[in-house]
Parts: C-alpha cells; structure tokens; sequence
C-alpha cells in the first residue's frame, strides 16, 4: 500500500527533502515507519524523543495502523505560525493562517462586541537579535491545514475554559521583516481576568502545540529555530520510538 510521508521545519533538511510517497505492505504501523528513518539518517534517530507524528493532520501514537493513502507527518517542536479563510470555529471570531501583513487593527475591530467589557490583544513581533545574534528576517512555515485546525480547536477550547465570549488567531507564513507581526491573538469577554488569561494560555499552548516552523536568517547564515518541547501527552509516543530505535 502507498501512504505518504512528510518532513517539516530542520526535518527536512536532515532527511534531504520535504516528503515522498513509499510502499509499505498492509498492517505495517507508524513505529515501522520512524524506525525506517532513524536507519537512514542518525540525525532523524537523535531526534527521536522531541518529535510529534500525525496521521492524517491529527497528533498520533506510534502503534496506529496505516492505510492505503494515509498522510503521516514527522514534527520538529514548532516554534509557533495561501490564506486559510475564515475557519470553521464555533467560538466568534476569525481563526486564519495568512501571508500578508496582519491589520490588528482590523482583526481587533471586527472581534470586538458591545457585550464586552474587555478586548485583549496579543501582538506577536519580530525582534532584530536572537541570542547575541543579530536577525534580518524570519520565514515561517506550517503544516497548514493540521496547524488551521488546531488554532481552531485552541479557540474553541479557550472559550470552553476561561468563559470568553470570542477569540480571534491569525498566524503569518513566509518572509517576514523586523517588527512586523508574526501572530495576532485577540480575546474579547465581559471581564479583564478572563480575558488575559484566556491569550495568555492561548499564546503558550499554540508556541507547543501548533505545527509551525520558524527559521532565523542571521548576517552569518540561518538556522531553524529552537521549538519549545511538545508536552508529554503527543510527544510520548516519538520517545517510545526513539528508545526501540537505540535498542
């Protein structure tokens, strides 16, 4: 059977390209599949316990079965983040992965509500130094329609947990210049508390959770940059693999 494999952010250059097709023979399962890449490239085993895997654009463990035409992704902690339009999201707002500049104030204005008794905005900006090293521009990548949905499902989950009437996420891709927007978070609600709490664990749980890459171009080369680690329950079953790997 054919499934189809893909590599994001420092993955692809380790394994020299973004994705492939392979044939695999029935019932074989996503662990088989992670340790035929850590043969092939040492790097991919050491990196083992840090990655995430999807099947088919949702968080996955190691010991599902695949498919004919199952699209599994390898990923990197993200470091989130075509215009996906206005999502499906139950929650009022707009939930979007776009390419052009962001206009907070547009976004803010159109999530706003007379009901409200607060709006929170949370401006993502590119700074000009990283670590000592001074930045000339960011590219951001995604997995899109997996990191769509999952800005989604945060939205929702938002609502559910901190009791906010809206919230809005836009994400950017590609070239991005120093201090332009990377990530726009707009919360509104009857009260303040709510309100900040609501961004402020949106902003954390999508810097862990959502498939975006960020890649740093500095005057002396470029690197991806280091992702925050995923928490335990996705990235459990890469470090599952990883140990029978080195077995």
């Amino acid at each position: 059977m054919k499934i189809n494999v893909l590599f994001f952010g420092m993955l692809k250059d380790v394994v020299g390209r973004p994705g492939e097709t392979v044939d695999l023979p029935e019932g074989v399962r996503v662990r088989e599949v992670l340790l035929y890449y850590a043969r092939e490239k040492r790097q991919f085993e050491a990196m083992l316990p840090s990655l995430a895997i999807s099947v088919n654009r949702e968080y996955s463990p190691v010991d599902r079965e695949l498919q004919e035409g199952d699209e599994v992704g390898f990923l990197p902690p993200v470091s989130g983040g075509v215009d996906g339009g206005e999502g499906g999201s139950e929650v009022p707002g707009e939930v979007r992965i776009v390419r052009e500049r962001i206009d907070i104030e547009a976004v803010a204005a159109r999530l706003k509500h007379a009901a409200d008794g607060a709006a929170v905005i949370f401006d993502g900006v590119v700074r000009d130094n990283t670590r000592g090293r001074r930045t000339l521009y960011l590219e951001y990548e995604a997995y899109e329609a997996m990191a769509l949905r999952q800005m989604e499902s945060l939205a929702v989950a938002a609502r559910e947990r901190f009791v906010v009437r809206g919230v809005s996420i836009v994400h950017r891709l590609g070239r991005l210049e120093i201090g332009e927007t990377s990530v726009l978070i707009v919360v509104g609600a009857a009260h303040r508390a709510a309100a900040f709490d609501a961004c402020r664990w949106i902003i954390d749980t999508l810097k862990k959770t959502v498939p975006i890459w960020k890649k740093e171009h500095f005057e002396d080369g470029a690197v991806w940059a280091d992702g925050e680690a995923f928490p335990e329950e996705i990235r459990s079953p890469g470090g599952t693999a990883g140990e029978q790997a080195a077995s």
